[in-house]
C-alpha cells in the first residue's frame, strides 16, 4: 500500500461508546467477567518488540468518482459489492479497510458506506476459501441471507459466517470489526460440527467476547511475537464458549448440509496422501451418495475441485515453513500428487507462482512460531493472499 494511506487511517475506526447498546456491553459488572485479553499482554517483564503492521487500504486520497471502483477492485477476491440503488460512483465512496496478520488469524476492522455485497458460487469456484468469517459490527446494520435465511446484524451482536458457502447481504454505512479464522482451528474442539452458518449470537457471552475484542484491538500495535499464539488460541477458546452457550441454530436443512459438509472436509483433510481420494471414496466413508456429494460441492466448483485445492493449500503451507527441508517433490508427493509436472502447473495456476517461489512465503503454523508481519507486508502481500494462505 503507499505509504500516503498511513496517514488517513486511524488505528481504531471507533470508540467503544460509539455503542448503541453500550448501556448493556460496558457495564461495571460485566467488564470483570472475562479478562480483557491474555495475561501475557499485561506482563512487567521486559519489554518485546511490536511485530504486526496492517495491511492498510484506504479510498479517502482518491477522486470521488474513483473511489468507489477501487473499493471493488479491493474486495472482488472476496466478494461483489454494489452502491445501493439511485447511488452513483460519482457521489463518492470513502471507505478504509486495515488488516492485521496473527499468523492463524486476520483481524479486519472496516469503515464504509452503504453497498450491497454477494458471494456467489461463481466466486466459490475461483476462491475457495472457507474460513470463518466472525463479524461485530460497530455502528450501522446489515443483513445476510444464505438459503433463503437472512441473519441481522447490528451492535452488541457477533455474526458467523462461512466463506466456503455463498452468500450475499447489505448493509448501512457502518464500522466493524471481523476476525478471519480457518475452519482447522476448531478442529480440536466439541464444536467443531456444531458452528452454525449465517447467525447471530447474542446475550452475556457474546457480549463478553466483544469487549475482548475491543482490547485486543486496541493492542494490535504493540502486540509483540511471543503474544501472537496466545491471543489467537483465547479467541478460539473465546467462541467455542460462545457456540457452546448459544441455544439458537437456523434452519434444519442448511445445518444438515453444513455438518455433512464439515464431515467431508475432515475426511479430505486426514487422506490428503491417498491415491485412492475419489468422490467413490468419500461415499463409501461417509454413507452418501453420488448425487448428495456432487449437490454438497457444486457452490465450490464441484468435489474434484475442492480436493485439489486442499492438496494444493497443504504444500503451500509446508513450502513455506521454513522448517519444512523436504524437497519439492516430496511435499508433492505427501499431499497425493503423483506428477511432479500436473502439480507444478497445477500450485502456478493456483497461487499465481511457482512451488519454488513459494519456499520465500512464510506462513506460520497453529500457535506455533509466527512470521515477522512487517515482513510480511513489504514483500507486497495483498489481502486476498493472506486469507488464501491463511492456518494451513
Amino acid at each position: 500500500m503507499p505509504d500516503s494511506n498511513k496517514g488517513k487511517l486511524r488505528p481504531r475506526l471507533v470508540a467503544k461508546s460509539d455503542n448503541p447498546d453500550g448501556n448493556a456491553l460496558h457495564e461495571q459488572g460485566e467488564r470483570r467477567r472475562w479478562p480483557r485479553g491474555p495475561a501475557v499482554l499485561e506482563d512487567a517483564s521486559a519489554p518485546s518488540s511490536p511485530v504486526l503492521r496492517p495491511l492498510q487500504f484506504s479510498t479517502r486520497d482518491l477522486a470521488p468518482s474513483d473511489q468507489f471502483v477501487a473499493w471493488q477492485t479491493y474486495l472482488a477476491p472476496l466478494v461483489d459489492v454494489k452502491l445501493p440503488d439511485g447511488v452513483t460512483p460519482e457521489s463518492g465512496f470513502p471507505a478504509d479497510h486495515i488488516a492485521w496478520n496473527l499468523g492463524s488469524m486476520l483481524i479486519v476492522e472496516q469503515d464504509a458506506p452503504p453497498h450491497s455485497y454477494l458471494r456467489s458460487s461463481t466466486k466459490l469456484r475461483s476462491n475457495t476459501i472457507d474460513h470463518w468469517h466472525v463479524v461485530v459490527l460497530r455502528t450501522g446494520r446489515s443483513w445476510t441471507e444464505v438459503d433463503g435465511q437472512v441473519c441481522e446484524g447490528g451492535p452488541g451482536r457477533v455474526e458467523f459466517r462461512s466463506l466456503g458457502y455463498p452468500f450475499r447481504g447489505r448493509t448501512t454505512a457502518s464500522q466493524s470489526l471481523s476476525v478471519y479464522l480457518p475452519r482447522e482451528l476448531f478442529a480440536d474442539t466439541p464444536v467443531g460440527n456444531d458452528i452454525k452458518n449465517n447467525t447471530t449470537l447474542s446475550g452475556n457471552y457474546p457480549k463478553l467476547l466483544i469487549e475482548y475484542l475491543d482490547g485486543i484491538e486496541a493492542k494490535l500495535a504493540n502486540l509483540a511475537a511471543k503474544d501472537l499464539p496466545q491471543v489467537v488460541q483465547t479467541t478460539r477458546d473465546m467462541i467455542v464458549t460462545c457456540i457452546s452457550s448459544s441455544a439458537e441454530s437456523s434452519g434444519s436443512a442448511t445445518q444438515s448440509n453444513l455438518a455433512l459438509m464439515e464431515r467431508v472436509r475432515r475426511f479430505v483433510q486426514g487422506n490428503l496422501s491417498s491415491s485412492d481420494l475419489t468422490p467413490d471414496t468419500l461415499c463409501r466413508a461417509l454413507g452418501i451418495s453420488r448425487t448428495r456429494l456432487y449437490q454438497l460441492f457444486e457452490p465450490s466448483g464441484g468435489v474434484l475441485h475442492y480436493i485439489q485445492k486442499r492438496r494444493l493449500l497443504s504444500a503451500h503451507a509446508a513450502l513455506s515453513n521454513s522448517a519444512n527441508r523436504q524437497q519439492i517433490v516430496e511435499i508433492a508427493a505427501a499431499v497425493g500428487f503423483t506428477s511432479a509436472a500436473h502439480f507444478s502447473r497445477a500450485f502456478s495456476k493456483e497461487f499465481g507462482y511457482s512451488p519454488r517461489e513459494a519456499r520465500s512465503v512464510a506462513v506460520p503454523p497453529y500457535f506455533a512460531h509466527v512470521v515477522a508481519p512487517a515482513e510480511f507486508v513489504d514483500s507486497a502481500h495483498s489481502f486476498d493472499e493472506w486469507l488464501r494462505s491463511l492456518g494451513h
